[in-house]
């Protein structure tokens, strides 16, 4: 039997303090790992061009130059998504976009398996994007909504970690998949999957409770998504509240972001993930490639780059408990400050494939392991009004920074940038990463309750 909670006088049922009283249940596992899918599928999806890229040029015959706009396409549509879904989310529920964003990008990722050409290509891509980039910021605040505070970091991060697996996964993939079926079996993959998860998510993921009290949708809508927590004490309630509702009044999710109390917050987190992108994204897109030019197989240039993304899986766990622990944001810069050092010492080791493959990893663990926290840290940081708005907001200015980071690996090389000079360049945004959020611990720190 589950713990008690004692109801205030008036019947009402505070469904933060219901949620932190009880131990974590089967019900709210069960939303972890439906959100731990999305974002597993979201970052096999969103890694596939870079995967695909060496096979693609040598099929159509196309210099790895030409790959720009192709490779930023679904970071232009994750943009859109994101910065669209969650103001979507936060007036008509978390569930209703998830679901349409895991479908729309499940659909275009298999039209995209029979492009014709880089034209036909980049425009499913982007339309691809779409999708990914509504998905990602709706997992983080639906899980967030029904975690415990002693447990909300160490869940979202090990959702989150989902993506970097994802990612990761479409390198090992890829190596198996590419050489035996082609390019295109691995989009065909990526675009399967969502739409099977979709159908579960109809039927299995619930509405978040807080969303519905906030948006006055019932007290019987919330004692049914709240009922399998424990169900004994939720029937006992005449009413349920959060306790935004008494600090928190604007009706309008954009005036809630960038009102007194969140406005420098804002402009941190979305500096500081903007530039974590620019590392992760030139990495994810570019290593494969310029490990075949160093010399590497398609098999080592793959499972080199899937290290990359293994590292975040390895370390988001870590970090996320030491959010829950110690002060988020120095834990957070720590992370940053050493992806710095480590991007730097990947660019001196070309030559040697093993102490390659090492701080490739490293590097990962570090970079990949602070960005998972980031979704973590502003979903705490937000209320409810507008909290989907916050996280996705972050995501989808952050996406310009991908952007900025696949762009900027084409230019380099096309400039004639060697590998050691693109890997020394990302010590800047590493750098700038640490500060910002250091800052904003300093400026900006309290939590949403």
């Amino acid at each position: 039997m589950t713990s008690s909670t004692p109801l205030p006088s008036t019947g009402t049922l505070d469904v933060q303090s219901f949620i932190n009283a009880q131990p974590l249940s089967r019900y709210q596992l069960r939303i972890v790992l439906l959100c731990f899918l999305i974002v597993f599928l979201d970052g096999l999806d969103t890694a596939a061009m870079g995967f695909i890229a060496p096979a693609l040029t040598q099929d159509w015959g196309i210099d790895r130059a030409s790959l720009g706009p192709v490779m930023s396409a679904a970071l232009i549509g994750m943009v859109f998504g994101a910065l669209g879904s969650g103001p979507l989310a936060d007036r008509h529920g978390r569930k209703r976009v998830l679901v349409g964003a895991v479908t729309l990008f499940g659909v275009f990722s298999v039209l995209s398996a029979f492009s014709q050409n880089l034209d036909q290509l980049m425009a499913l891509r982007l339309l691809t994007g779409i999708g990914l980039g509504a998905a990602m910021p709706n997992a983080t605040t639906l899980l967030a909504e029904y975690t415990p505070e002693r447990l909300k970091s160490l869940l979202v991060t090990s959702m989150f970690c989902g993506f970097n697996l994802g990612m990761a996964g479409g390198g090992f993939i890829s190596a198996k998949l590419i050489p035996a079926f082609g390019w295109h079996s691995l989009l065909l993959l990526g675009g399967v999957l969502p739409l099977v998860l979709a159908l579960v998510l109809l039927v299995w993921l619930p509405e978040s409770a807080r969303f519905l009290v906030v948006r006055n949708r019932g007290d019987e809508s919330v004692r049914k998504s709240l009922a399998p927590i424990a169900p004994a004490e939720v029937a006992l309630a005449g009413g349920f509240s959060v306790p935004e509702q008494k600090t928190v009044q604007s009706g309008n999710v954009l005036r809630v972001v960038f009102s007194v109390n969140y406005s420098a917050g804002t402009v941190l987190l979305w500096l500081t993930y903007f530039m974590g992108l620019v590392i992760v994204y030139l990495l994810t897109s570019w290593l494969p490639t310029l490990m075949r030019e160093g010399g590497a197989s398609l098999e080592q240039a793959a499972f080199i780059g899937a290290l990359f993304q293994l590292g975040g899986v390895l370390s988001s766990v870590a970090v996320g408990w030491a959010m829950d622990r110690f002060n988020p944001h120095k834990v957070i810069g720590i992370f940053y400050a050493l992806a710095g050092v480590f991007a730097y010492c990947v660019g001196q080791s070309l030559g040697t494939l093993g102490l390659l493959a090492t701080l490739v990893l490293a590097a990962g663990m570090c970079v990949n392991g602070a960005q998972s926290a980031m979704p973590s840290l502003a979903a705490r940081f937000y209320p409810t009004q507008g909290r989907a708005t916050g996280v996705s907001w972050m995501l989808g200015i952050g996406r310009f920074g991908a952007i900025l980071g696949a762009w900027i690996g084409a230019t380099l090389l096309g400039l004639g940038w060697s590998f050691e000079q693109v890997l020394t360049a990302l010590v800047l945004p590493a750098a700038i990463a640490s500060t910002a959020v250091v800052i904003k611990g300093l400026v900006s720190h309290a939590d949403a309750t």
